[in-house]
């Protein structure tokens, strides 16, 4: 009997016996019924069976084998399915995995058994059916981890939010005290070090619910109203030079360059674009901001004499990158290691439509360009209507 058609006929015996093997995936299986236990096997089945009866090419089966087929449908695989069902429920990757090594067992198993005797043209199917197998496995582990990382994110966001909440409401009560007349100086240093505290975190949480948010889909929401970016420029480098009084800092035209965006979110961008300058440009040349424009965009330009990044890195330099080691993060930048401060920069300017180029030389320093379209696009504009 062809190994499609033992399939479908003793689907029975097969899903009993997958169900035998994930009730033994502890502690998560305990509390779960039959029909959770079967979680899209007999589906995993049925694409099986199916693939077996479809033909392939050389370069088809090495993808399969690999787990690299493509697929052409926009609805979930079963094997998708599945991989999500069992992240919600609590299986780890490894006792999903076990999963299909203990499906693959049982029907090769089963199968040969009834055989008796193998013939030549049973081992092309054992093999197609390993390439299903390896398939549906990778599928289920990309849908895993993609269902975990959602679920951790969401987690990060609810208790940023919570977090953030708690920092108000110590904000307030510092503020409160500080505006009594009769403490103590000692009083009045202690809680002006507990507002600067509270808003430093705030800010370190602001950044991380916008980097979650962008990984969950939603975008980081902007909300727009009429500003100079020239003005902007020049407010967000005086923050910065206040901080850092051993650097230079300049910044260039742009008064009359007027457009609609999010004030808040573009001075963040700005913020970090123009901290990021002084972390990495040289000690004693200064940091420059230049803004100009066209009639339908805004430019500003972020530029520092400092190291020439790699070539290599220009295209990945808004992408996270690994934490820095403990003892190389300050307690005033914990975001620095993640890369999320050019990563968040990037998503604001994305989120106005804009983009953010880099560009590098030992010759001419380091130089970050932000084009910005003065206004909504007219689809997002009748969209927010």
């Amino acid at each position: 009997m062809h190994l499609s058609e033992f399939i479908v006929a003793n689907r029975k015996s097969i899903l009993a016996e997958w169900e035998e093997f994930a009730r033994t995936c502890e502690p998560s299986s305990a509390q779960m019924g039959i029909t959770e236990l079967r979680d899209h096997a007999d589906g995993i089945l049925t694409m099986i069976a199916a693939d077996l009866e479809t033909a392939q090419d050389a370069a088809e089966q090495s993808k399969k084998s690999k787990g690299n087929a493509v697929d052409d449908t926009p609805e979930e695989t079963a094997a998708e399915e599945h991989g999500a069902g069992r992240a919600e429920s609590g299986f780890t990757v490894a006792q999903m995995v076990a999963e299909y090594r203990a499906l693959r067992a049982s029907v090769i198993r089963l199968w040969t058994e009834s055989q008796g005797e193998l013939a030549p043209g049973d081992i092309e199917q054992l093999t197609r059916f390993n390439e299903a197998i390896d398939q549906s496995l990778a599928e289920s582990v990309v849908r895993y981890s993609e269902q975990l990382d959602r679920a951790q994110e969401i987690s990060v966001a609810i208790v940023g939010h919570d977090l953030r909440a708690g920092l108000a409401a110590i904000r307030a009560s510092a503020s409160a005290l500080l505006s009594t007349q009769h403490l103590e100086q000692t009083a009045v240093t202690l809680a002006s070090q507990i507002a600067e505290t509270a808003d430093r975190t705030t800010h370190t949480v602001g950044i991380l619910l916008d980097f979650t948010r962008s990984r969950l889909g939603e975008g980081i929401p902007i909300h727009r109203s009429e500003a100079s970016m020239g003005t902007l420029a020049h407010d967000v480098a005086a923050g910065i030079a206040a901080a850092h009084p051993e650097r230079r800092f300049s910044v260039e035209g742009g008064t009359e360059e007027r457009g609609e965006w999010d004030v808040a979110r573009i001075s963040q961008a700005l913020a970090n674009l123009i901290e990021n300058a002084v972390q990495h440009g040289t000690a004693g040349t200064p940091v420059t901001v230049h803004v100009n424009g066209d009639e339908r965009d805004v430019y500003v330009s972020v530029h520092n004499r400092g190291t020439a990044i790699p070539r290599e890195q220009l295209d990945t330099l808004f992408e996270l990158r690994s934490a820095a080691p403990a003892e190389e993060t300050s307690a005033r930048e914990p975001q620095e290691g993640l890369g999320l401060g050019l990563y968040i920069a990037e998503r604001i300017v994305r989120a106005h439509g804009g983009s953010i180029i880099a560009k590098s030389s030992e010759v001419h320093g380091n130089t970050f360009t932000v084009c910005l379209p003065r206004h909504a696009p007219a689809e997002r504009r009748k969209a927010v209507r």
